[in-house]
């Protein structure tokens, strides 16, 4: 179990950091990411766009009505691996899921993000979910967290690792993690040549970086040489077409039960959750 004083003294130290040697320290590719995503996050922005701009830039939203199975697993994840822990909502956007988790019975939770808009976000509305007394939101390279060693007994990471270069988070997680620290990776996956097709006509709304770097198989391989992989699932085919037969969800839903258990057939799933695992030596 880690250290929560220790570490809530680090966080403090973390935070004494100025804008300025932060900015600093970060290459320019984090600084295109915290630009876009400051961007995306602006609710303020939001609520003037016209019709057709939210449509270019957000377009996409209105298929994530359809995931409300792997929504519910996910959320089922955090409720049984958050009471009592240390949790990390790595990259944590507007801390949907460190909200959860703190509700859950975490003993802290920790969001950080690259945006600070994200950040902004997040702690208004866990004043709002009234969990300020369990949670801290801080700014920071989700790839460089500076948090302590071995520190860490529990993370999410969702829609997150396409952001980053594998090799730099997956070591830093490892480092970060408490032995026998337990990862749910939430992501996209880069095999529906349609979904591809979609992500090729849509470019304003992901950074450049995201565009080539949506997971695959490949990279849980790669994620083998730092954790043991636990279970992986795979959401979501048929259920994409939700926003044009919304009556249908229920169905395609009872489909998706099926066709994500067959292999080849599952990999054109858009989404997909896989664990990591630190082992206990």
């Amino acid at each position: 179990m880690a250290d929560v004083e220790h570490l809530k003294n680090r966080l403090a130290e973390i935070e004494r950091i100025s804008n300025e040697q932060w900015m600093a320290s970060i290459e320019d590719r984090k600084k295109r990411e915290l630009e876009f995503h400051d961007l995306h996050r602006d609710k303020s922005r939001l609520e003037v766009i016209d019709e057709d701009t939210y449509e270019k830039f957000y377009g996409n939203k209105k298929y994530y009505g359809a995931t409300g199975l792997s929504t519910d697993y996910v959320d089922n994840w955090i409720r049984e691996n958050a009471r009592d822990k240390v949790f990390l909502d790595y990259a944590c956007g507007n801390g949907k899921n460190a909200i959860k988790a703190a509700k859950a019975g975490a003993k802290l939770v920790i969001g950080i993000d690259i945006s600070s808009a994200s950040i902004e976000n997040a702690r208004h509305d866990a004043r709002i979910e009234g969990v300020t007394h369990n949670t801290r939101f801080l700014q920071a390279d989700a790839e460089n967290t500076l948090l302590p060693d071995d520190s860490i007994d529990t993370v999410i990471c969702s829609g997150v690792l396409h952001h980053m270069d594998l090799s730099r988070a997956f070591t830093e997680l490892r480092r970060i993690l408490a032995p026998g620290g337990k990862i749910l990776a939430v992501e996209a996956l880069d095999y529906n040549p349609a979904i591809k097709l979609y992500r090729h006509l849509t470019p304003a709304m992901r950074t450049e970086w995201e565009k080539s770097h949506i997971l695959s198989l490949a990279d849980v391989e790669f994620a083998k040489k730092y954790f043991r992989i636990g279970e992986i699932h795979y959401w979501h085919i048929t259920s994409i077409l939700y926003p044009y037969l919304k009556p249908l969800l229920p169905l395609f839903n009872l489909l998706d039960g099926i066709l994500t258990k067959i292999p080849l057939v599952r990999l054109m799933a858009w989404i997909f959750t896989f664990e990591l695992v630190k082992s206990e030596t």
